[in-house]
């Protein structure tokens, strides 16, 4: 027998706590002496980064001591930021941005600096054997203007004489040695390029003063983007380029050709937001295991040396990352609709998974998780965009006769991002409690192509705007969402297009903006280095095109609102610093429109604290019970709606 009660008002398990307690972040697996290592995000600890460590007799214990945390600040987004070699741990601490060492044989280790005290951040390592030295990207925040990007060597003798290996272009990603430690590849690009715009290939051998010889470009054609370079055993080059529209797998081969490896309508990469991010990896036999996204879902895959046809290995994941082989074995994160992110093995002798290690099994039923539904529909422009809809799912429920649930649109991050299938808790937190959602793949977003990728190049705040939009239309036409209970919700650029939405749209009746951006221009002065260039091709050049970051500026458009918004704002936010959000509340209070606005000390870009996750999930369903006139099952703290 289930209860009739209105959407919205749902009781659900599904509480903040489960969120921030049961599944941990995995990330950067690697394997050293028989021992495996990842690295652990853990909103418990406020967002701590532990590296853990899998001892060969099956024991798993961290071996970063508490409270230290390793988490690097390049870009802003960091990238990987550890590294384990013949038993010493080498760490980025990201309470000093410096690299330190640990022996993790003794039997009370201490951390040994390698960097000196200075403004320098430091992310994805490699090891240099010839030279006992670390290679990794480094980025300079002691000279005038914007950081300088270098690569560098850093030895381990703890001298702390930092060698610079290669400057002058804006952004390195990616050194890596080759088998016999003699060569160097990396990847580099310019302004006003982003990474998944073009980027170049270089490869340069190694004197023995460790000095980099001749740097040579051995791809990049300008028009084509290239990440995660790595050697196969054979020691040839292998990297992912889009230069046939999808990030597919290619050779750089002995006689210095590049070849493609099974061309596929599918992606091999995902966007280089965070550094050291891969999808495939080789076994020690030449077996090649790689991750492939195909319309919205990843796959998992193994080559055979010799072989011409990639082997789908089944799996349940929906998304997989984190590919990382040693010897015959491989390790890889994926997720589920109904499995939070776990790390696990694979054995290329008999292509078996193994789970390592998981969050904590759900322990409600899972007729309370709302299963995903891909759906592709017409937009602006004779476009099409892709979404998952996510229908309210509650088994201790049932709503009154003739009613439909309200709709929650979400709009990813990045905009060059993705939405993922992957279970997802803060979406199932809505569902459970009966809201639909709509979590849209607008013209931008990556996993279909460069095209659809580019599709948003000069468009950002029309073409996603028109996507949501078509979107949300789309349920209401189908007769599954309530038309006038349409809420829209976003972070970052995700809260930019939220804004846009709401100011240049009338459809929704409520929006919720976590750190996002309303004022274009602010944004191109004011952000960080990695994306001060972004908006050249979202918008258009600043300030030779000033008009257009006007006319699509949600601040200067406040009398366009006419719904409440629902501001969240982390303090030390670098990307969007708290000042956007503050000018748009202030400019909807002085309009006299429904605004709330929940600053967090202590958050940067993206919420890692436990007590932020929950504090801004129960402030979101308070104000939607305020704003659709529910109320709801929970227990909610009461938050301040300014004319409301």
């Amino acid at each position: 027998m289930t209860t009739t009660a209105p959407y919205g008002s749902w009781a659900s398990p599904i509480v903040p706590s489960l969120l921030t307690n049961a599944a941990p972040g995995y990330a950067f697996p690697q394997f050293d002496g028989g021992n495996l290592y990842w690295l652990e995000s853990r909103p418990w600890e406020n967002g701590r980064s532990v590296v853990v460590c899998k001892t060969a007799d099956g024991m798993t214990k961290d071996a970063l001591p508490a409270p230290l945390s390793s988490r690097s600040k390049v870009h802003e987004y960091g990238g990987s930021p550890y590294l384990v070699v013949e038993d010493i741990l080498y760490f980025c601490l990201y309470d000093d941005q410096r690299i330190y060492a640990i022996n993790l044989q003794d039997p009370q280790p201490l951390p040994r600096p390698l960097t000196p005290e200075n403004d320098f951040l430091y992310a994805d390592f490699c090891f240099d054997h010839r030279h006992q030295r670390l290679i990794c990207v480094a980025e300079n925040h002691g000279v005038p203007g914007e950081p300088e990007n270098l690569l560098v060597g850093i030895p381990l003798d703890g001298s702390m004489a930092i060698q610079r290996l290669c400057d002058g272009a804006d952004f390195y990603a990616y050194p890596r040695l080759d088998n016999s430690g003699e060569q160097l590849c990396w990847i580099s690009w310019n302004h006003p390029n982003m990474p998944w715009d073009n980027t170049s290939l270089w490869l340069s051998q190694i004197d023995d003063n460790g000095s980099l010889v001749s740097p040579t470009q051995i791809a990049g054609s300008g028009d084509e983007s290239i990440s995660q370079p790595r050697w196969s055993p054979e020691n040839q080059l292998y990297f992912v380029s889009d230069r046939d529209n999808w990030w597919n797998l290619y050779r750089y081969g002995a006689d210095k050709v590049v070849e493609g490896v099974l061309p596929m309508a599918a992606e091999f990469a995902s966007p280089l937001w965070i550094l050291g991010m891969s999808n495939y990896d080789f076994c020690d036999d030449g077996t090649l295991l790689c991750s492939y996204t195909l319309n919205g879902s990843w796959q998992l895959a193994a080559l055979s040396p010799g072989a011409n046809t990639l082997k789908t290995i089944t799996t349940d994941y929906t998304h997989i990352s984190d590919v990382h082989c040693h010897g015959d074995r491989a390790w890889l994160v994926g997720a589920s609709p109904h499995l939070s992110a776990e790390l696990a093995e694979w054995h290329a002798k008999d292509r078996q998974l193994h789970t390592i290690i998981h969050g904590e099994p759900i322990t409600f039923d899972y007729g309370y998780l709302s299963q995903p539904k891909p759906i592709r529909f017409p937009s602006g422009n004779n476009a099409s965009a892709h979404a998952f809809y996510y229908p309210p799912a509650n088994p201790e429920y049932s709503p009154p006769t003739d009613t439909l649930p309200p709709l929650i649109v979400v709009c990813h991050g990045g905009p060059t991002g993705t939405a993922s299938t992957a279970l997802n808790l803060k979406v199932q937190y809505w569902t459970s409690r009966g809201f639909a959602v709509l979590d849209v793949n607008y013209r931008g977003s990556t996993g279909y192509g460069r095209q659809y990728r580019q599709a948003l190049h000069g468009l950002w705040g029309i073409a996603d705007v028109e996507d949501v939009v078509a979107g949300a239309n789309f349920l209401i036409d189908q007769g599954w969402v309530d038309p006038d209970k349409v809420a829209i919700r976003g972070s970052s650029a995700g809260g930019y297009t939220v804004l846009a939405a709401l100011c240049f749209h009338d459809l929704f009746r409520a929006g919720a903006c976590l750190y996002g951006i309303g004022d274009l221009e602010t944004l191109a002065r004011d952000t960080h280095k990695f994306e001060s260039r972004y908006l050249d091709r979202l918008v258009g050049p600043y300030p030779e095109q000033k008009d257009i970051y006007e006319a699509r500026s949600p601040v200067h458009h406040v009398d366009n609102f006419h719904c409440p918004v629902i501001f969240f704002q982390g303090l030390d936010d670098k990307v969007v610093p708290p000042e956007q959000a503050l000018s748009m509340v202030k400019a909807l209070r002085d309009k006299q429109m429904p605004v709330a606005y929940l600053p967090f000390p202590g958050e940067s870009h993206g919420f890692r604290k436990a007590e932020t996750i929950r504090q801004s999930l129960e402030a979101e369903l308070y104000f939607y019970g305020r704003v659709f006139e529910f109320k709801p099952a929970d227990d909610l703290p009461t938050i301040a709606i300014f004319n409301l």
